[in-house]
């Protein structure tokens, strides 16, 4: 009979088998935040009497007349009282439903039992109505109840509530107190939040900043009676009458902030918790940037608006002949992303080794199909669109690093419009909400192939002389490089030379331009720039002809 210690080594062997045929997903990276948003929608309204236009909405999202709702009373003392619970359920068979019911329960038991969750499972729209946030905690928290809950925001449904049921929609749920707040557990439906409500009316301002003070990796969202938030998915946007307070707290490297949204304002979710999540960080740009240089490898950086064919073909040289594998990203593009567009112009061109990868959500970034084609690559060509997308798909990501690498063994990196600006160090036109903010909070980096310098594109067709200088205005340490369109800068070592019709635009401003002066210098074709040094290179004589 074979020993114990024998089956242990053969089922290790077994499971060692497994795991090279079926690896096991990565966690995410540090710092990953979801650039989705969250599963479903929320109605957060802070209190009072809500405008009709605020139940529309959560009727809609419920699905309007195929609206299954559940209303949740249990924030209010009344809810106990048979003869009161049925007058909160007769208000809300006012408005359009397919079924309304009334879930309410004291006892923790009775919220942890499958029969009590089973109207939840159906449920379209969920309402947690006014009170106490505590009653809620107390008696949901950590049951089925919540966990039905989280589950009907993935399957894409909403979660409403007002006062004590917007409280209750951050983890960390402020539950009393006048002044300094009294900290308690709620749900996580909202994530990286601290919610306060009766925000104006009640002066909360004070203290919806000491808690987000003491913990600065949450941002608070202070909203006025008469008043919600939206959110759904990413988007975020002010409902009703009054207005909603951002509050960052004070860090180790920035003070605190605070701004006050009017109605109909838009906001980005995941832009929010990047930004957060950057202030938690020493300061970026550092004072004193990298030396602009490309080490290994080479760039080429190209203003959009078409590819002239000295171009392409400088490009696939770089990457070492026609032969070479090409990676081709199309990321910048919007839903759906085209399987197999974006290499079109190379194959043209004689390439014949041609890859498209579409991949944007994270576990497709990382699956090993995907970083296969990323460790073989000669070449990446980053396609045009919008550069955050970018950057929510690779940031900190191990796809990330194989691009460096591809750098790292001489290979070449490239890119159009949104493809030239994520090259460098510093990203322009980051905003997820529209592309004519130069310095958009929580996406303020690039991918860095470029150190030192901040990139614009499109850029004397489209007048964005005075946008980069705004840029380098705030940032003087960084050079502004401005590239038109259909022209290209080809960076190798610390050399930019450039290709094409237009010109490349560059701007340093360690020492600022007197008025009158020109504030930045314009090289065209055949012209070379010094970008470690900052200034323009000497004309290269021409090749001597021999007989």
């Amino acid at each position: 009979m074979r020993s114990t210690p024998f089956r242990l080594r053969q089922a290790l062997t077994l499971l060692a088998l497994v795991l090279l045929i079926e690896p096991v997903a990565a966690a995410p990276p540090a710092g990953w935040i979801q650039p989705a948003g969250i599963d479903g929608s929320l109605i957060i309204a802070g209190g009072g009497e809500l405008p009709a236009s605020i139940i529309d909405s959560f009727i809609e999202l419920a699905g309007g007349r195929q609206a299954q709702l559940v209303i949740i009373p249990t924030a209010s003392v009344r809810a106990d009282d048979q003869k009161a619970s049925q007058q909160i359920l007769e208000q809300w068979k006012k408005y359009p439903h397919a079924s309304v019911t009334l879930l309410h329960t004291r006892d923790r038991q009775t919220a942890d039992s499958e029969d009590f969750v089973q109207p939840l499972l159906k449920a379209s729209g969920v309402w947690i109505g006014g009170g106490s946030q505590s009653r809620i905690a107390e008696a949901y928290l950590g049951t089925r109840v919540e966990k039905e809950l989280v589950r009907l925001l993935e399957r894409g449904a909403v979660i409403g509530g007002s006062s004590a049921g917007a409280a209750i929609q951050s983890r960390v749920m402020i539950a009393s107190g006048k002044t300094e707040a009294v900290v308690k557990k709620g749900f996580d439906l909202l994530p990286g939040s601290v919610i306060d409500q009766h925000f104006s009316q009640r002066d909360r301002l004070a203290r919806l900043l000491g808690v987000v003070d003491d913990q600065p990796d949450r941002f608070g969202v202070g909203i006025d009676e008469n008043t919600a938030l939206l959110v759904r998915g990413r988007e975020v946007r002010v409902l009703g009458e009054g207005t909603v307070t951002l509050c960052l707290g004070k860090t180790a490297y920035r003070e605190a902030e605070q701004s006050v949204l009017p109605a109909g304002a838009f906001l980005d979710l995941t832009s929010i918790r990047r930004h957060l999540r950057d202030r938690n960080q020493p300061p970026f740009p550092a004072e004193k940037p990298p030396t602009i240089e490309v080490k290994r490898g080479s760039l080429v950086i190209v203003g959009g608006g078409g590819m002239p064919a000295d171009v392409t073909s400088r490009f696939i040289e770089l990457a070492g002949g026609k032969d070479a594998l090409i990676v081709v990203l199309p990321t910048a593009m919007p839903d759906p992303l085209p399987a197999n567009q974006g290499g079109g112009f190379f194959a043209r061109a004689g390439a014949t080794n041609v890859k498209v990868l579409p991949a944007r959500r994270l576990a497709d970034v990382e699956a090993a199909e995907n970083l296969k084609w990323l460790r073989k690559a000669d070449a990446i060509w980053f396609g045009g669109g919008r550069q955050w997308r970018f950057m929510d798909a690779y940031e900190g990501t191990r796809a990330a690093q194989l691009m460096h690498r591809v750098l790292d063994r001489g290979g070449v990196i490239g890119g159009s419009s949104a493809g030239a600006s994520i090259q460098a160090e510093y990203l322009a036109r980051g905003n997820p909400l529209g592309n004519t903010d130069m310095m958009a909070r929580g996406y303020e980096r690039g991918l860095g192939f470029l150190p030192g310098a901040a990139i614009d594109q499109h850029f004397r067709q489209r007048d964005r002389f005075k946008d980069l200088a705004s840029i380098i205005d705030r940032f003087p340490q960084l050079l502004g490089i401005g590239i038109d369109e259909a022209t290209a800068l080809v960076v190798e070592g610390s050399t930019g030379s450039i290709l094409g019709p237009g010109e490349v635009h560059f701007y340093d401003w360690r020492t600022r331009p007197k008025p009158g002066e020109p504030d930045h210098v314009s090289l065209a074709k055949g012209e070379r720039y010094d970008l470690k040094n900052r200034k323009p290179l000497p004309a290269q004589p021409a090749p001597v002809e021999r007989d």
